[in-house]
C-alpha cells in the first residue's frame, strides 16, 4: 500500500498553501479561537469566500452546486491545510448540513442553499443539544407544531395567509456555538409528541436565525470562546424548510453526525511545530530544552500519535472515495484525535511551564499561548460532536459486533 499522496494531490496541497500563505495567520488564528473554530465574521468569512471562489470549500459537490465533482481526498487535503494555517475547521454548512441536504432534501432546498454554502456566502449553526438532551438526542423536546395542532388562542395570533404552511416552534437549545454569527439554524425539533418511539418523532429543518421570536444568549466556555443558548417563542418556520420527510430527522441527524466526526489534524501539527521551535530556541538551566531526554521522549510520543491520527484521517477519505461508509471508523478517528490533542496540550503545558497559562496578550506567554488554549479546548473536544463514551459504544457495536447492553 502506498501511503503517499499522488503527484496531483501534492500539487493541490501546494496551491492551497500558496493561497493560505497570504492570509494573516495571527489574526485568523485569534478569530478562530474566539469563535470556537468556526468561520468568524471577518477573517474566517473572507477565507471561506476565497476557498469557495475556487470550488475548494465543497470540492466533492457537483459543479451545478458550486463544487468541483472531485474526490474526498482532495476535500480532506484542503481542510487539513486550512487547519494548519490556524483557520476554521468547523464549516457547518459545507461539511455537515450541506452533504445531508444533498442526500435527503428537496430539489428546492438544494437549489436554495447549496450554491451559496459552496460560495462561502452563508453559514449554519448546529441546533441539536438541549438542557436535557445531549448525547441522547432522542430526548430533545423543542416542539414544532403544525398549524392544525396550535391552540385556538394562538391560532388567532397567526396571520390568515399562513394557511398551514408553517410550523410553530417553541423550546430551548443549549451549546449552539455559532448561532450568534451564523445565518441559519440546522435544527432538530419534535414534530410528533405522541409517538411511542421518541426517535421516530423528530424532524430536521432549516431556520432563519433572524426570524421573530428567537432569542440568543451567550455563554462562555472554559476555553474562553462563546457558545449560546437559544430560545424559540412562537417562531414560524416554513414547511418547505423541512429536510427530507417529517419525523425522519433523527436518522438524518445521525448521518450529519458521521460527517461531523472528522477531525483534520493540521491544527495539532501547528501546535506541535510551534512547540518544536520553542524547545530548539529556549534555554533552561543553561541548555536548550530540546536537549533534555525526557522532553525528547515526550515529543517523540506526540510525533508518533500525530502520524497515526493523520493516517486515520486520510483513511476516511479513502473509504469515502471507494464508496464505503465509515460509520465506526469516523468514531475511531474522533476518539483518537480528541485524546491526542489532550495529550499534546498536557505535554506542551508541562514543557512551557507556568507561563503557558498566561493570556495570549501577554508578552511573557510562550508558544503564543496556544498550549494553554489547547489544554482548555481538549476537554471540550472529548464532548463536542459526541462524547468519547458514545464513540466507544459505536466502535463496540458497529465495529466489533459486541452485543448491546440496553
Amino acid at each position: 500500500m502506498n501511503f503517499a499522496l499522488t503527484v496531483e494531490e501534492e500539487k493541490l496541497r501546494q496551491e492551497v498553501r500558496d493561497l493560505l500563505r497570504n492570509e494573516s495567520k495571527t489574526e485568523l488564528l485569534a478569530e478562530t479561537n474566539e469563535y470556537g473554530r468556526g468561520a468568524g465574521p471577518l477573517f474566517g468569512h473572507q477565507l471561506a469566500q476565497k476557498l469557495g471562489a475556487r470550488g475548494w470549500l465543497c470540492p466533492t459537490w457537483p459543479r451545478e452546486y458550486g463544487g468541483l465533482g472531485s474526490s474526498h481526498m482532495v476535500d480532506f487535503i484542503i481542510r487539513d491545510e486550512v487547519a494548519y494555517t490556524g483557520g476554521p475547521t468547523l464549516f457547518v454548512g459545507a461539511t455537515m448540513a450541506g452533504p445531508t441536504i444533498m442526500k435527503f432534501a428537496s430539489d428546492e432546498l438544494k437549489k436554495q442553499f447549496l450554491p451559496p454554502i459552496a460560495r462561502g456566502e452563508i453559514e449554519m449553526a448546529l441546533g441539536y443539544t438541549e438542557p436535557q438532551a445531549g448525547s441522547d438526542l432522542a430526548a430533545l423536546e423543542l416542539r414544532a407544531m403544525d398549524i392544525t395542532e396550535v391552540p385556538n388562542r394562538l391560532c388567532q395570533e397567526i396571520e390568515a395567509e399562513d394557511k398551514g404552511d408553517y410550523f410553530l416552534l417553541n423550546g430551548q437549545k443549549m451549546f449552539n456555538t455559532h448561532t450568534h454569527f451564523a445565518d441559519y439554524h440546522w435544527l432538530g425539533a419534535r414534530t410528533d409528541p405522541d409517538a411511542t418511539k421518541r426517535h421516530k418523532a423528530i424532524s430536521l429543518m432549516i431556520v432563519d436565525l433572524k426570524s421573530p421570536g428567537i432569542t440568543i444568549r451567550g455563554m462562555t466556555t472554559m476555553a474562553g470562546w462563546r457558545t449560546n443558548e437559544v430560545f424559540y417563542d412562537n417562531v414560524r418556520v416554513p414547511k418547505k424548510n423541512l429536510v427530507g420527510e417529517k419525523n425522519r430527522g433523527f436518522y438524518y441527524i445521525m448521518t450529519a453526525l458521521d460527517f461531523e466526526r472528522v477531525f483534520p489534524v493540521g491544527g495539532f501539527r501547528l501546535t506541535f511545530d510551534k512547540l518544536m521551535e520553542y524547545v530548539k530556541s529556549t534555554r533552561r538551566d543553561g541548555k536548550y530544552i530540546g536537549k533534555d531526554p525526557v522532553v525528547r521522549q515526550k515529543l517523540a510520543e506526540i510525533a508518533i500519535k500525530l502520524e497515526a491520527s493523520n493516517l486515520l484521517y486520510y483513511q476516511l477519505a479513502y473509504m469515502l472515495d471507494m464508496g464505503e461508509i465509515p460509520n465506526y471508523q469516523s468514531s475511531m478517528q474522533k476518539v483518537f484525535s480528541s485524546e491526542l490533542v489532550h495529550c499534546l496540550a498536557d505535554i506542551a503545558t508541562q514543557i512551557v511551564g507556568p507561563r503557558g497559562q498566561l493570556q495570549t496578550s501577554s508578552r511573557w506567554v510562550p508558544v503564543n499561548g496556544q498550549a494553554g488554549i489547547d489544554y482548555r479546548w481538549s476537554f471540550i473536544d472529548s464532548v463536542a460532536g459526541g462524547t468519547s463514551e458514545i464513540q466507544r459504544n459505536i466502535i463496540a457495536l458497529r465495529g466489533l459486533g459486541l452485543p448491546s447492553t440496553g
